[in-house]
């Protein structure tokens, strides 16, 4: 009996450790994040339930994040049919015009509408956004339309507005010559269920906005994905779980990135608006997702997922290679 005892306190005293350890970096998680943005706003896209927003409803420029709704205006129409992802598109001297992230897009060159889909989704070009928008509605100025139509539709606040396909501003960069009036802004929260009306929608555009690369044909052309949390990219923001959705920059805007990662089966959608650095905006959306998953995941679920973040970690530090 003396020995069983003995074995039993034992046993504790290497267990409680270990577990008061665990169980303390995964609550650690829990607590309510400190995040370095303009504005953000976390969402549990199961549920619909916002679980964290910070200026959420402040209307601000959103630079490329407002592709989200060109992305959802063009899903929409080849879902019904009205286009096809073969369908030819000849580039105008508008859309080759156009100023900012762009792939070089010439007046009378011919790429397909899926071409120039995944470089609105991969890279966010400018130009691709402005010819698709042409080809779709016939200008760009009905495009628009259609957009403000669709935010409306899908519950959007009016506090959110659409001025043109791809996120340029529309004034001067420079300080007090520009204002929101006359621009695209979005709040947090009107991003975010624009972003969740798109998963839902359209679920094959994870697969689309998750490619680390997309190549223009007839160009030795490779664009590479702005979103570095993406675990096939590896790097020191990838986040294991992510598969979306698009990153922006403006100089008005900061730094911008709406992301969605899934776990478990739980699925989460991040927005960070303003930050100072591109690094920035990735490390404030780790911020949201680990406290987001610390509340949706189950106890077993996150020990699980710690468990296996550690095995990881430990592997990486015995080839010398940082976490």
């Amino acid at each position: 009996m003396k020995k069983r005892w003995l074995w039993l306190v034992m046993m504790l005293l290497i267990i409680v450790p270990i577990g008061a350890v665990v169980i303390g970096n995964i609550e650690r998680a829990g607590f309510k994040p400190k995040v370095d943005a303009r504005a953000v706003v976390l969402m549990d896209l199961n549920t619909g339930r916002i679980l964290l927003s910070e200026n959420g409803d402040v209307p601000l420029p959103p630079a490329s994040m407002s592709k989200l709704m060109t992305e959802l205006v063009i899903l929409d129409d080849i879902k019904t049919g009205k286009r096809s992802w073969d369908d030819e598109v000849k580039i105008s001297d508008t859309a080759s015009d156009v100023s900012g992230v762009k792939i070089a897009l010439k007046s009378g060159e011919i790429l397909t509408v899926r071409e120039l889909f995944q470089s609105i989704t991969v890279y966010s070009a400018n130009d691709a956004s402005v010819a698709l928008a042409e080809h779709f509605a016939g200008s760009e100025e009905a495009f628009v339309r259609k957009m403000n139509a669709k935010a409306k539709e899908i519950g959007l606040s009016s506090t959110t507005r659409f001025v043109n396909a791809s996120g340029v501003e529309q004034g001067t960069a420079n300080g007090h010559a520009w204002s929101l009036d006359g621009e695209t802004v979005m709040t947090a929260e009107d991003t975010a269920k624009l972003a969740a009306h798109l998963i839902r929608s359209h679920p094959d555009i994870l697969s689309t906005s998750s490619k680390t690369q997309t190549k223009i044909s007839g160009r030795n052309l490779y664009l590479s994905n702005t979103n570095w949390m993406l675990p096939s990219l590896g790097g020191p923001y990838s986040y294991e779980g992510t598969d979306g959705l698009k990153a922006g920059y403006t100089a008005n805007a900061g730094y911008c990135f709406t992301g969605t990662a899934e776990k478990q089966g739980s699925r989460l959608i991040a927005v960070v608006m303003g930050t100072e650095s591109k690094e920035a905006r990735f490390e404030e959306t780790r911020k949201l997702f680990d406290y987001g998953f610390s509340k949706t995941l189950t106890w077993r679920e996150r020990l699980d997922d710690w468990f296996q973040y550690s095995g990881t970690a430990a592997a990486l530090q015995h080839e010398n290679r940082p976490v």
